[in-house]
């Protein structure tokens, strides 16, 4: 019989949790916006090799399904190496977090993803606004919306709301509102969700998806900030690109580059102001969840220091 029993090792299967300890500040945002241009350079390279040894069909139609991840592997790599360096020495902050207030979690769930889609509503305007697309890039997004519809779904509305929100609300909006100057003293969330909103226009790369990316983000920041909750902006992010991809998909409304294409101006502008209630009640209710701290809801995790 044996006198010592082999000790159990506690798995964490948290995800997250491996980017809790890498807090940016605005230097910091500079350096993951070069990771992901790096990323980006990576990723084209995948989608131009496999044209080259398959075909230019096969990758305009499959290779992004590789080459989209492939963009953040060099920042998710780069932030997981800081935040374990960062572990021994001081506390964390978590990606996600569950911060409902007195409504409950699902309330507030269905005013953030009416909030979201009520913004893309109002948004459109722009696309009105601004001249035509490029046929390039017309080309591009009909091609990341139309065709394999399983496909398409997974790279839409699954991929690029998981990567997209991990990097622009869980590391930068995150780091901007926790990071701590040398005097001690940290960013107003306002000017962290803003900054984030335009990281977040930024890496969109062109203005057609930008003006739109920016009004967005500012909601999923400020949903961000007020829940802490990373899956939620990332559902929310998901019902908004689902929402795109159903109606790209349908005879109606694919060939629209506005609702004032389908819509006469009256009923555009009635459905406006009903999204403007929407969006002013979801902010309002959202509103009165109570902060632990005034930097936002991201839990505090604590260091590993009984590893030194």
């Amino acid at each position: 019989m044996s006198f010592f029993k082999p000790r159990k090792i506690k798995r964490d299967y948290n995800l997250f949790k491996s980017y809790s300890f890498y807090v940016c500040g605005v230097g910091g945002m500079f350096i993951l916006l070069g990771w992901f241009i790096a990323g980006a350079l990576l990723g084209n390279f995948v989608s131009g090799s496999l044209a080259l040894m398959i075909s230019s069909e096969f990758a305009m139609s499959y290779a992004w399904i590789i080459a989209y991840p492939t963009m953040f592997v060099l920042l998710m790599i780069f932030t997981a190496y800081q935040s374990k360096k960062n572990a021994l020495l001081e506390n964390g902050y978590a990606l996600n977090s569950n911060h409902f207030g007195d409504k409950g979690v699902w309330v507030i769930v269905l005013l953030s993803i009416l909030a979201v889609l009520a913004t893309s509503f109002i948004s459109d305007i722009f696309n009105y606004i601004m001249p035509p697309k490029p046929k390039w890039l017309d080309d591009l997004l009909t091609n990341m919306t139309q065709g394999d519809l399983l496909l398409k779904f997974l790279c839409v509305s699954i991929m690029a709301p998981f990567f997209e929100e991990w990097l622009c609300r869980g590391e930068i909006l995150r780091g901007l509102l926790n990071f701590k100057r040398t005097d001690g003293s940290s960013m107003k969330p306002i000017w962290a969700i803003i900054i984030s909103a335009a990281f977040f226009a930024l890496i969109h790369a062109n203005p057609w998806q930008a003006v739109p990316a920016f009004i967005i983000g500012l909601i999923l920041g400020f949903v961000y900030y007020k829940t802490g909750s990373l899956l939620l902006t990332m559902l929310m992010h998901s019902c908004n690109n689902t929402m795109a991809l159903v109606f790209s998909n349908i005879d109606l409304t694919k060939n629209a580059s506005s609702w004032l294409d389908i819509l006469p101006a009256w009923k555009f502008a009635l459905g406006c102001l009903i999204c403007a209630a929407i969006i002013y009640y979801a902010i309002k209710t959202i509103n009165n969840i109570p902060l632990q701290s005034p930097r936002g809801n991201c839990d505090i995790v604590e260091a590993n220091t009984d590893r030194l």
